[in-house]
């Protein structure tokens, strides 16, 4: 594994860049940190959907962030990638892989052709038939993974590793968050919520929500006939804020408070079928990140919502960084946990 390597966090509006220096290490480094801009419709809900424009983008961020290696980590987490339980035969972790194809037909919304298949275990158990391994299946659609693949190769970068947000996600926030609790993390991006449940640090469950931070600037945007860039500022300087307002901001605070009400009732449903189909302890704390997390009154609202403490996330608490990082504001540090978690994930 080279010494630097690179975190990639391709998003709808943006794609984002760590580079980590010495991520085998007990206390990694993170030298530096960029984001471009992505014009409308390149990528969607981290999917690439023109390569040649994404391509241009990272190569726009290479030059203007400065970055050193060109080794990379990509990340997918969409619903064109699914996350589920699945028991298999004990045996080692390369004969599960092989048998993949045929055991899981009947998991997949498509033919197992067209996906990659992976398989995260977790713990063994004795079953009817024998000793048996708990785990995660992951399943791709292969497309759309070579896609993000080819854009990295276009742009004259390396990649040594795709990883599913939420693992990488995971290693990130067990850095901080690894004790035996149950945690379950939140990661509120602009299109998609990620959320995966840990306990000591392991994953445990996966769920991948199309729905994020963004749905209500597009209803503001759309309702009203403004650019999203307006709706959006307007959108972050209202918050969830009390009904008592401005009677020309109501119609803006009800689009808030609906798209934010229908992600909220999703994410606690989230948590509630864990709870009600595992039998291990509840979910004891949340661990909130991501941009779409930093709405005003968001994290007392989940908090409320799920009677379940809520907690922001601090990506840098067991790491080293750079100057030009640091100085960066808590929401700009938090919007860069995917890409971290990517870079820190490649060394697990």
């Amino acid at each position: 594994m080279a010494t630097r390597i690179v975190g990639i966090d391709i998003g709808s509006t943006s794609v984002r860049a760590v580079e980590v220096e010495g991520s085998t290490k007990a206390k990694p480094s993170v030298v530096r940190y960029h984001e471009v801009p992505l014009p409308s419709g390149a990528a969607k809900s981290g999917e690439v959907l023109e390569t040649h424009t994404v391509a241009s983008a990272l190569k726009k961020l290479w030059s203007s962030g400065g970055f050193k290696s060109k080794d990379v980590v990509l990340g997918m987490g969409n619903q064109r990638v699914i996350a589920r339980d699945l028991v298999m035969p004990k045996m080692s972790l390369t004969q599960i892989r092989e048998a993949l194809p045929f055991q899981v037909q009947d998991m997949l919304p498509m033919p197992v052709s067209e996906a990659l298949l992976d398989f995260y275990p977790i713990s063994e158990a004795e079953g009817e038939n024998g000793p048996v391994v708990n785990g995660l299946l992951v399943a791709a659609v292969k497309q759309s993974v070579l896609a993000n693949v080819d854009a990295a190769l276009l742009a004259g970068l390396t990649p040594v590793e795709v990883d599913l947000i939420p693992f990488a996600l995971s290693r990130l926030q067990a850095r901080s968050h690894g004790g035996p609790e149950t945690i379950a993390i939140v990661d509120v991006g602009s299109a998609t919520t990620n959320v995966v449940i840990i306990i000591g640090g392991v994953p445990q469950f996966v769920r991948i929500i199309p729905a994020g931070g963004n749905d209500a600037t597009l209803a503001i945007a759309m309702s009203l006939e403004i650019e999203e860039g307006i709706a959006e500022n307007a959108k972050r300087a209202l918050g969830l804020s009390p009904s008592a307002v401005n009677p020309e901001h109501r119609p803006i605070l009800e689009h808030i408070h609906r798209a934010s009400a229908e992600l909220l009732n999703s994410i606690r449903n989230t948590l509630s079928y864990f709870d009600n189909t595992h039998q291990v302890a509840n979910v004891e704390r949340i661990v909130l990140s991501g941009g779409g997390s930093r709405l005003a009154g968001f994290a007392s609202a989940l908090q409320e919502l799920t009677r379940t403490e809520v907690v922001l996330s601090d990506p840098f608490a067991t790491l080293n960084a750079s100057k030009s990082v640091s100085q960066h504001s808590p929401d700009v540090r938090d919007s860069m946990s995917v890409a971290l978690g990517l870079a820190l994930g490649s060394a697990a």
